[in-house]
């Protein structure tokens, strides 16, 4: 009998040391949000902003993440890679990159957007970042040859770093007066929603295979 409860005991005590292994090691991913107002939660309460709604999706999900809202209003995917230093801390274990809808917006030359893409994409590579890159479409008003040469910049920019793409950041949402703001442009807290769940498979992906590097 006192045999029995040794190994019983014994047991108890292995099943224990490898739960608190699991625990251990399973470490929230430490993620930034590196966009503009579309992911800085314009016009909405602080609560409904992507990054949040995003964290609240995986963490139902039982995905644990760190998340860090660095959108600013305005922002142009020049602007992402002046400040990038400080909106992607050290420690940051992955980055979800959504810039280029307000350099879309101004008519900015598509070369301009690609540079600053590009240097943003190559300096969090350099420190070992893994990125997700979300796609933007030019609006039509700057006609068919802009827009072609803006929209190329993502799947070419996905293909030339080895990122995964989410192809359009807004796909379902945008030109939805239903769920979008007043202005037309920036989502509703239904419309972030929706966003969160389209993208949510990519980013379950992305993530899953960021965790399998880092085990």
């Amino acid at each position: 009998m006192h045999i029995l409860v040794l190994i019983m005991a014994l047991m108890t005590a292995g099943t224990a040391l490898g739960q608190g292994s699991v625990a251990v090691t399973a470490k929230p991913v430490k993620m930034v949000v590196l966009g503009d107002s579309l992911s800085a939660g314009y016009g909405l309460p602080a609560g409904a902003a992507f990054p949040v709604r995003l964290q609240k999706a995986l963490d139902t999900k039982g995905i644990k993440v760190d998340m860090i809202n660095a959108g600013v209003s305005g922002d142009t995917a020049s602007g992402g890679r002046d400040r990038l230093d400080w909106s992607v801390p050290e420690g940051t274990d992955a980055v979800i990159v959504e810039l280029g809808a307000n350099d879309a917006l101004r008519g900015t030359d598509p070369a301009v957007t690609h540079a600053a893409l590009s240097d943003i994409l190559t300096r969090l590579k350099a420190r070992g970042v893994a990125v997700l890159l979300c796609g933007m479409v030019a609006p039509p008003n700057y006609g068919s040859d802009y827009a072609a040469r803006f929209n190329a910049i993502y799947p070419e920019l996905a293909k030339s770093f080895g990122v995964p793409l989410y192809p359009f950041f807004l796909d379902g949402v945008a030109a939805d007066v239903r769920l979008n703001q007043a202005d037309g442009m920036h989502p509703t807290a239904e419309g972030v929603d929706l966003v969160v769940k389209n993208i949510l498979p990519t980013v379950e992906a992305f993530l899953g295979k960021l965790s399998g590097q880092r085990s």
